[in-house]
């Protein structure tokens, strides 16, 4: 079987010959160069952070894995400067079909309006996102990125932590003000803090097959329950680049491992599914559903992000979405600790926003797995149930669950400042920016944002009079007679704009509070909450 891989040298670095006491510091270390730690270590460098990121490998590209990346992490990329990138490569898709044997009962659209930059998913295998991202990495100067640099120990002190790291010509130490632990489900950090990881585990076992074929399926998310090639049980069928096409199969929760992965096994079924046998392997695995996370994400001086945090199901793209999150939600904040613009119980709001986004992943995932994978007669009973309504109804389609597509978080956070005015619609605080399209240089609100600087910014729609700002955050102007044109009036519209309206908006992209008419006491407040100072 084939499969794409990258494969890096391992180079000493002058820390290594450093003798006695004598132990090189950074700001940040992050271990796992992951898509969760490359884009972590990214933002944090564009930021002016210096970050040494290590890796216990020297390679990339074992398996497609994590292949459906979100609108939103999309726009995360654009901002770390490869999401056009990811795009151009990527098989772009917004519509999903959901099939009941061999009928279909209904489709949705994930993005039916139009003027947004990015589309809601790609799909890509993750060994080009993460080679994508080890370039961005090699355009970076503040970035030292160590492969085969394993950690083997951790110390904890009261103002930065000690690594000992294992490597092809021995150990050594780094000290760190802080270690992000990006290190995966099985994170050997999350081992050395004592840290448990709780959740659930669910027997029923997936067959995860990639095979290379040409086929004139459109570029679709097609789910199967109980379908006539592989009867009482589900599937999915997505496309990737390159006419690799990603197919899960349910199997049984007793069925042998090691017998379903063999090539000569698989073949029979995928043959079945798809009427022929013209099609060659590309990977092969299996696995079970997870939904599990560490209590508490922060450890003194280190911070878990991605799935050395938390894990979910695959189904609903909410795992590697999920982590990526993680890391813009953790980058700003690190940033202004490390500057000591902000207070170090600005980090503790990363725990407490990204473990209530961790907490409702893991809700979804586990509703849609007791959903395909029913474990009781009462669960059996009510999909059944639910399947046959779903041919008669709308209401019964919206109970079907093939797995629910990520979603932004909507944070319930100490940083926002609560609404003192009345609003029809528009972000509330603690919610992601909605894309719209603009006049002037730049075509959507998205390119504006990362325009205006990696900072608090002040989005405020026009009435002939600017609020008085602070001279460390953006502005963002539209309407009047120096301001961004809004001619398809989307902006307006999807932010509930009447004249004078203005939205704080954190470094993330999330809005930290918003007004009908500020004063420069009101965002005087409201950024002080927002930079965690209240």
């Amino acid at each position: 079987m084939a499969q794409s891989k990258a494969q890096f040298g391992y180079r000493r670095h002058a820390d290594q010959d450093r003798t006695g006491g004598d132990v090189a510091q950074y700001p940040v270390v992050v271990v796992g160069a992951g898509p969760v730690g490359l884009s972590l270590a990214i933002d944090l460098a564009q930021r002016g952070q210096p970050v040494v990121l290590l890796d216990d490998a020297d390679r990339i590209g074992e398996g497609s894995r994590a292949i459906c990346f979100s609108k939103r992490s999309l726009e995360y990329w654009d901002r770390l400067g490869i999401g056009q990138r990811m795009v151009d490569k990527g098989v772009v898709w917004s519509v999903g079909k959901i099939f009941h044997g061999a009928s279909q009962l209904y489709q949705f659209n994930l993005l039916p309006e139009e003027g947004h930059k990015r589309p809601a998913f790609i799909n890509l295998q993750q060994f080009y996102a993460e080679a994508y991202l080890v370039d961005r990495v090699g355009e970076l100067v503040p970035i030292d990125l160590r492969w085969r640099n394993k950690v083997t120990a951790l110390e904890q002190r009261n103002d930065h932590a000690v690594l000992t790291v294992e490597t092809p010509d021995g150990s050594y130490r780094l000290r760190a003000n802080y270690v992000v632990a990006c290190d995966g489900a099985r994170s050997s950090l999350r081992q050395m803090v004592g840290a448990e990881f709780a959740g659930q585990v669910f027997e029923d076992q997936f067959l995860i097959a990639d095979v290379r074929m040409a086929a004139e399926f459109p570029t679709e998310r097609w789910f199967w329950f109980d379908p006539p090639f592989h009867a009482g049980r589900s599937a999915l069928l997505h496309k990737q680049p390159d006419d690799i096409w990603r197919i899960d199969l349910q199997l049984n929760p007793d069925a042998d491992p090691v017998a379903e992965k063999r090539p000569e096994n698989v073949r029979p079924r995928i043959a079945r599914m798809l009427g022929h046998d013209k099609f060659e392997f590309e990977w092969i695995s299996l696995y079970k559903f997870q939904c599990r996370r560490m209590d508490k994400f922060i450890h003194g001086r280190v911070l878990f992000a991605g799935d050395a945090a938390h894990q979910v199901s695959p189904f609903g793209a909410r795992g590697a979405n999920s982590g990526l999150e993680d890391a813009e939600n953790l980058a700003w904040k690190l940033d202004r600790v490390l500057r000591r613009t902000s207070p170090e119980a600005l980090l503790e709001t990363y725990h407490s926003e990204r473990s209530a986004a961790a907490d409702e992943n893991i809700r979804e995932s586990t509703r849609s797995t007791d959903f395909m994978a029913p474990t009781s007669r009462h669960e059996a009973r009510l999909r059944k149930a639910v399947l046959l309504l779903a041919r008669e109804t709308e209401f019964g389609k919206r109970m079907i669950n093939g797995g629910r597509l990520s979603v932004p978080s909507i944070y319930d956070s100490s940083l926002s400042t609560a609404d003192r005015d009345a609003w029809r619609g528009g972000p509330a605080p603690g919610a992601s920016l909605p894309d719209a399209p603009l006049g002037g240089e730049t075509a959507y609100l998205t390119e504006v944002f990362i325009k205006a600087g990696t900072r608090f910014t002040l989005l405020e729609f026009s009435n002939g009079a600017a609020v008085e700002t602070p001279d460390d955050i953006g502005v963002i102007r539209i309407g009047g007679k120096d301001g961004l044109s809004d001619a398809a009036g989307l902006a307006g519209a999807r932010y509930d704009a009447q004249p004078g309206t203005a939205y704080l908006v954190r470094p993330d992209g999330y809005v930290a509070a918003r007004f009908r008419h500020p004063t420069r006491a009101m965002l005087d407040a409201a950024l002080a909450r927002a930079a965690g100072h209240n």
